[in-house]
């Protein structure tokens, strides 16, 4: 679960002045006085909208999908990997997933010595509440604001009955044979379930990337068969302790999938089926929450700053060190929620580096090296607490929050861009109250406010008044005073995080908001509404990854666009990950990059013959258009 509160080296370090120079200077804008680009749009589209839940790859959600007639798709079922009932088809061994040994002696590999297959899988652990979160509706409405009015019942049922250890709701069929399996046909889609691991280091020997396993299908070679293993040997890290007697992890919930045939996901199955849905859009980072919703804000990662800017030293045991430690397989060093969260990945003597460089730098293309890796740069790649509270204290400064908080940052991002160029815009996080960050229980998500980590925004009251709770954005759809951007998160009952949340629970509260746009038609009609989540949460996808730079990319996620010009039920194949809203943003709006070492430099995807998935040009993100049709308005 999310805490909340509490390479190139030859190119990196060869332009590592030049970067300095770029990230640590604070970015000088200031809106024009009495100006609006709001309506100096190349789209007929005025009003964006990116809600943004938790913690699910595209064949987790849609693994099954069937398209409308003349319409294909990339996933579990269209592979033969699963049959159409959820159980294993002809080509399920395309997923098989393998033990393997990574050691102290050894080092961290992302793509260490494998094995044998698991058989069977191992079981997955119990995960979620016990018994439901709310044990009424009307405890539910008192507390929860986003959700349609009967869907609520959903916040009181679902409890696992089990308190800990593995969930043996999956061992009623006996033991998971080595395949993708159907989550409902085990439990119900109403019902919480475990969250597989998905951090930084973890993530990348999930996918066991290797060039010498490419493919021309596969040319990053990144095989996607190491889930349960980093599921059972390190799951969510150390935080700097040894391993525990008898650690089993997470077990293989990683494997799980929903099943569109049977009627899961029934909202968002919907909307693919009347709208647009990519199936090659992508997490910007390997690894969680944080590091993904700063990806979208800043294009890139965030670094450990001195109170100038500049780049700083955090302290030493919240640096990252996946080695093993002694006698372990695979149990990390140094690493987890109270552990390292930071890389300095311009240094290829530091722990886990050079194993990304050297499998970067085999790439048949050279990869991205404006953006990542500046000389003493130690950048944030799990979860830490941002650098100022709602009200604009500096938590790091103060200790509001613990130790584990990342100093503000001064790195150009996506609001001061919109705010230099007079587009308006909002973020709008579920549970804000005013910048208290104490609605709803405190389940406000601090971490996945990138804006909340700028110095920029948080010490400009002007600006900080962008930021905005869930409350303030019905009010402005329904008066019509919507920005041009916005950014929408969840709270935690509501994001379909596994464990703490479901996803059931996501696509009634994205349900809600699209309701009350398509309510107010002068604002439907100019509308886009981009759908996704944050990361894949440690779930298999079987897709395409395209190897950015140290950072990512990662596994595919879902994304839907909702707009009167995205109609038709289209399956849409370019390369995107969360930068390309940036670029979508900036191309709509004729607006720079963010700044000159962000994401959203990168060229537009050209598709490579052998595979449409496969950028000829990579590596190269795209910005959006192609979920769209602007030739004639379908409303």
């Amino acid at each position: 679960m999310k805490t909340k509160r509490r390479r190139k080296l030859t190119a990196a370090m060869g332009a590592g002045a030049m970067l300095l120079t770029q990230l640590a200077a604070p970015l000088a804008w200031a809106r024009p006085s009495n100006s609006s680009n709001d309506d100096n749009t190349k789209t007929p589209i005025r009003h964006v909208m990116l809600i943004i839940g938790e913690n699910r790859t595209f064949d987790n959600v849609f693994g099954t999908y069937v398209p409308p007639q003349g319409q294909t798709v990339y996933n579990l079922l269209s592979q033969g990997i699963v049959n159409p009932d959820g159980s294993p088809g002809p080509n399920a061994s395309i997923a098989t997933q393998y033990q393997a040994t990574d050691t102290a002696a050894d080092g961290y590999e992302i793509h260490p010595a494998k094995t044998t297959p698991f058989s069977p899988l191992p079981t997955p652990n119990v995960g979620g509440p016990t018994t439901p979160f709310f044990n009424s509706v009307s405890a539910a409405e008192a507390v929860e604001p986003a959700l349609l009015p009967y869907d609520y019942y959903m916040l009181t049922i679902g409890g696992t009955g089990l308190t800990s250890g593995p969930d043996t709701r999956f061992l009623t069929d006996g033991p998971l044979p080595n395949d993708p399996f159907d989550i409902t046909n085990f439990i119900s889609y109403d019902a919480y379930a475990g969250s597989p691991v998905h951090r930084f280091f973890q993530m990348w020997q999930e996918t066991d990337c290797d060039t010498s396993a490419a493919t021309v299908q596969n040319p990053s070679g990144c095989q996607k068969d190491l889930f349960p293993w980093v599921e059972t040997t390190v799951s969510a890290g150390s935080n700097g302790n040894p391993e525990p007697a008898g650690y089993t992890g997470e077990g293989s919930i990683a494997m799980g999938f929903y099943n569109n045939l049977q009627g899961d996901v029934p909202y968002f199955t919907a909307l693919a089926q009347q709208y647009a849905l990519s199936d090659n859009y992508h997490q910007a980072i390997m690894g969680g929450t944080g590091a993904n919703h700063i990806a979208v804000g800043y294009g890139t990662a965030i670094y450990f700053a001195n109170s100038d800017g500049t780049p700083g030293t955090p302290p030493s045991n919240q640096i990252e060190n996946p080695n093993a430690q002694p006698s372990t397989n695979n149990f990390y060093t140094q690493d987890g929620y109270s552990g390292g969260s930071y890389v300095n990945c311009a240094d290829s003597a530091q722990p886990g580096v050079a194993p990304i460089m050297d499998y970067l730098n085999s790439l048949p293309y050279r990869p991205f090296s404006n953006g990542d890796c500046a000389a003493n740069a130690y950048y944030l790649v799990n979860n830490y607490n941002p650098g100022y509270l709602g009200d604009g204290t500096n938590a790091y400064q103060t200790g509001a929050t613990g130790p584990y908080t990342i100093p503000p940052s001064t790195q150009p991002n996506l609001a001061t861009l919109l705010s230099a160029h007079g587009v308006s815009w909002s973020y709008y996080g579920e549970g804000w109250n005013n910048g208290s960050e104490t609605g709803e229980d405190s389940t406000y998500c601090n971490i996945c406010n990138p804006f909340l980590y700028s110095t920029q925004i948080m010490t400009n009251p002007s600006q900080r008044a962008n930021l905005k709770g869930i409350e303030n954005l019905y009010s402005d759809i329904q008066n019509g005073t919507l920005p041009a951007v916005s950014i929408v998160k969840p709270d935690g009952f509501l994001d379909g995080h596994p464990a703490s949340s479901k996803f059931e629970l996501f696509e009634s509260f994205c349900h809600k908001i699209i309701d009350m746009v398509q309510s107010n038609p002068k604002l439907w009609k100019d509308t886009a509404i981009v759908i996704t989540v944050d990361e894949g949460g440690g779930y298999y996808d079987s897709g395409y990854i395209q190897p950015i730079d140290f950072f990512g990319d990662g596994t595919r996620i879902p994304m839907l666009v909702v707009s009167p010009y995205s109609q038709g039920g289209r399956v849409v194949h370019n390369y995107y990950d969360h930068v390309s809203f940036a670029k979508f943003v900036e191309a709509n709006w004729s607006l720079p990059p963010i700044s000159g070492v962000s994401r959203d430099n990168l060229p537009d995807p050209v598709a490579s013959k052998s595979n449409p998935y496969v950028p000829a040009n990579g590596p190269a993100i795209g910005d959006l258009m192609q979920m769209f049709v602007f030739g004639k308005n379908k409303n």
